[in-house]
């Protein structure tokens, strides 16, 4: 029994006898214990009375302290166990990482790491991503709190199938104010429209809205369709542009506003860590 297990029982009865009870010692070793605190610490935690005894400032103050540390402690605990429950390392992000940056990569994680299972969650509803181990996001990534690395920094071009590409043969930006244009409405991305990157470049002037779809995969597949002009963050596109499903329209790119980036949610888990460094590069 230490001092500080006295205390605490005795702080939460109020009682020194049923502090005693509760640990099975005597009253005597409980006031023992206490006052041997109390001269460590060089003040005193109850006022003692005939009926019982009370908290004093000082004592109340190390009683919260005592119970912040238990309440982290059990944090932990359920972390730990949850850790042993599960196998795999989940990790959530939106439908168009997933499918144009994640799943790729993760080919190639488990070529090397086979006994190590990854779970994804998809999900584009932006809301937070409590229960998985990592998470990717595309945002300022210093804003965020917790463990953040960054995955990538992008650019943007404009893209077309190479049938478009033939057919409007573009050659300024002001050329895209005629042809059929393809705009991404998701609600709170952070991701760039045609305006904007047309006036970084220098043009503001009207714009085609032929196409508006609400998912950046479904955009993605209307361009190498044919239905127009799509913008493409160059680290998600490259295997599109690589194959030759999409060309780039315009030499001209606008650099991204924002990062790609993993957080790490599971700290204590040694395999959502390594899947962590993994994707960062580290």
């Amino acid at each position: 029994m230490s001092s500080l297990d006295s205390f605490e029982a005795a702080a939460r009865n109020t009682s020194f006898k049923q502090a005693a009870a509760e640990l099975n010692v005597t009253p005597a070793a409980v006031s023992h214990q206490i006052k041997a605190l109390e001269r460590e610490l060089g003040c005193s935690l109850f006022h003692r009375f005939h009926r019982g005894v009370e908290l004093t400032e000082s004592g109340a103050y190390l009683l919260v302290a005592i119970q912040r540390g238990f309440e982290g402690i059990s944090d932990a605990f359920e972390q730990l166990r949850a850790q042993h429950g599960r196998s795999s390392v989940t990790i959530r992000s939106t439908t168009a990482v997933s499918s144009l940056w994640l799943t790729p990569r993760l080919a190639h994680f488990w070529r090397s790491y086979e006994h190590i299972s990854v779970a994804q969650i998809v999900s584009d509803t932006g809301k937070d991503a409590g229960g998985c181990d990592l998470s990717l996001h595309y945002g300022d990534m210093s804003r965020d709190s917790g463990e953040c690395r960054a995955l990538f920094h992008d650019r943007i071009m404009a893209l077309g199938s190479p049938r478009f590409s033939a057919r409007h043969r573009i050659r300024s930006v002001a050329d895209l104010a005629s042809v059929p244009l393809i705009h991404l409405e998701a609600i709170d991305t952070g991701w760039t429209d045609w305006h904007a990157w047309a006036r970084a470049l220098g043009y503001s002037g009207p714009l085609k809205s032929a196409h508006r779809v609400n998912n950046y995969v479904i955009a993605l597949q209307a361009a190498q369709d044919d239905m127009g002009a799509v913008l493409g963050w160059e680290g998600l596109t490259v295997d599109l542009v690589d194959a030759g499903k999409l060309v780039k329209l315009l030499p001209q790119t606008v650099e991204a506003p924002l990062d790609f980036y993993v957080k790490l949610h599971n700290q204590t888990s040694d395999r959502a860590r390594l899947v962590f460094n993994w994707l960062a590069g580290r």
